[in-house]
């Protein structure tokens, strides 16, 4: 309730957070997804308090650019409901009582959530640990320890992804733990696990590993309950993309040019008067038709064009291919004018790390460790090998699944392409993995009740949860800040320039 922008004008504390926030008052005040209205209220000059980096630009339904969140629309859609309820409820406005409102969604869709979320990790906590100290550790490491707690004071999806995981795990703990066959279970563990997928794509290894378990306990109640509540959260997903930016695929898959439409022979610069009505008319020779004023201008990218059909709205890529130029469709919606992710603009650790091998050890152990930062984890790790080798088949099988997903959700962000190997931009941790947060909280159980039986155990454990209490409260006020660990090497000159 106290959190504030730097120019004290909003509660907005990112760019990240501000391409939601526009989305939900563009939804309400507008009836639409575009933003244009929001983000540049007078023609031409930008509002500072709600313009964001993370847009993407293209054509909409009417045929002319329109501006967009880069976010999938299903998140803030819903908290564009609650708006609208507390609209017509007060009559207040994002626009004219910023404060009020976003603060009431941020206490409705975080803190509320929040709460939910530590009862149910509680509730898991007592019945799976053996030992009294045990218990309170976890639950004192759920509160103050991990990087959710940070995250409650801003817009995000990491946090409706990790509760999601949390509900998920309960349900499938009733379910397929204390084996409860009601219906109950099934279908909110397929809505939750679906939803956390919604939040964040790699928790798709989650859901298929849910839904695996589930159709073992049960096909047919998987069938009926399990598959249909999670078909609910697919179908609003990609509806709401559909309707937002009339196409079924999410804005951020929107980054390379699209489909070959023609080759022509190459020239040496398209860009030039003489060379630009040569390849258009070309171009027209191969059947396609633009309107007199259509230009061909220098992209932020090598050996490649914009065609540009002013009077239509069009675009086109024309790119460079031996003895010959290919047009192709325009789909690469991060390029636009005053564009912060065109490779020219990128800062800091935005333009990626060249190394996978570097990428991976800050993502591991350097300044955006997960275990640098947090090293409880790396006591949940011992309690994955705890449980492995315990006599319980199904806390085996949970562990070895939990394991599994960690390995592969780590390997799959150090083989991203450069461009996404940014650590997660300006952020207190490395965010992509805080969705795996309840399933390391869990497996640290096991860890925590095997170290609660030695001085010197206790005394490891509670250094671990010192630093990690540390790490997530440096960035309590802004989380959309680097960590301390970043910080700390910046000021000793081991980052590079």
């Amino acid at each position: 309730m106290a959190v504030k922008s730097d120019r004290g004008k909003t509660p907005f504390l990112s760019a990240n957070d501000r391409s939601r926030w526009a989305t939900i008052r563009a939804l309400v005040d507008y009836g639409t997804y575009e933003l244009d209205r929001v983000i540049f209220p007078r023609a031409g000059k930008r509002d500072v308090d709600w313009y964001s980096i993370d847009l993407v630009r293209h054509r909409g339904r009417d045929g002319r650019e329109h501006y967009f969140s880069s976010k999938p629309p299903l998140f803030p859609t819903l908290l564009a409901g609650e708006y609208w309820l507390i609209q017509r409820a007060t009559g207040a406005t994002l626009q004219r009582h910023t404060f009020p409102v976003a603060r009431a969604i941020i206490l409705i869709t975080n803190a509320i959530p929040l709460a939910i979320y530590f009862g149910i990790m509680a509730t898991l906590f007592d019945r799976l640990a053996h030992r009294n100290w045990g218990r309170m550790f976890v639950v004192f490491a759920a509160a103050w320890g991990t990087f959710l707690t940070t995250f409650g004071v801003t817009l995000n999806n990491h946090l409706p992804a990790a509760i999601s995981v949390a509900v998920a795990v309960y349900a499938a703990y009733r379910a397929l733990y204390r084996d409860e066959d009601r219906r109950v279970w099934y279908a909110l563990a397929g809505l939750a696990g679906a939803f956390a997928v919604a939040n964040e794509l790699p928790a798709l290894s989650f859901f298929c590993l849910l839904t695996l378990a589930f159709g073992i306990r049960s096909l047919s109640r998987t069938a009926k309950w399990y598959l249909p509540a999670a078909a609910a959260v697919a179908i609003a997903f990609f509806t709401t993309n559909y309707i937002a930016h009339d196409c079924w695929n999410p804005a951020y898959s929107h980054r390379r040019d699209g489909a070959e439409v023609a080759r022509v022979p190459a020239v040496d610069d398209p860009a030039t008067a003489g060379s630009a009505k040569s390849v258009l008319d070309s171009l027209r020779a191969a059947g396609l038709s633009f309107s007199s004023k259509t230009t061909v201008a220098p992209s932020a990218r090598e050996q490649r064009w914009v065609v540009y059909d002013t009077e239509n709205s069009r675009r086109w890529a024309l790119v460079r291919d031996g003895q010959t130029l290919v047009l192709r469709e325009w789909d690469n919606w991060y390029e636009y004018d005053g564009s912060y992710w065109l490779p020219t603009r990128l800062r800091g650790v935005d333009r990626g790390e060249p190394s996978r091998l570097v990428y991976a050890f800050h993502v591991l152990a350097g300044h955006h460790g997960v275990f640098s930062l947090t090293p409880i984890w790396i006591l949940s790790l011992a309690g994955m090998l705890i449980w492995l080798r315990g006599s319980d088949p199904k806390l085996r099988v949970f562990s070895a699944a939990v394991l599994l997903l960690t390995v592969v959700c780590l390997a799959f962000y150090v083989a991203r392409p450069l461009i996404d190997r940014n650590y997660g931009g300006v952020a207190c941790g490395f965010r992509w993995v805080f969705w795996c947060t309840p399933l390391w909280l869990i497996t640290l159980v096991p860890a925590a009740d095997r170290m609660a039986s030695s001085r010197w155990g206790r005394g490891i454990a509670v250094v671990c949860l010192a630093i990690s209490v540390f790490s997530a409260s440096y960035a309590s006020l802004n989380p959309w800040s680097h960590p301390w660990l970043y910080n700390l090497w910046g000021y000793l000159g081991w980052l590079q320039p």
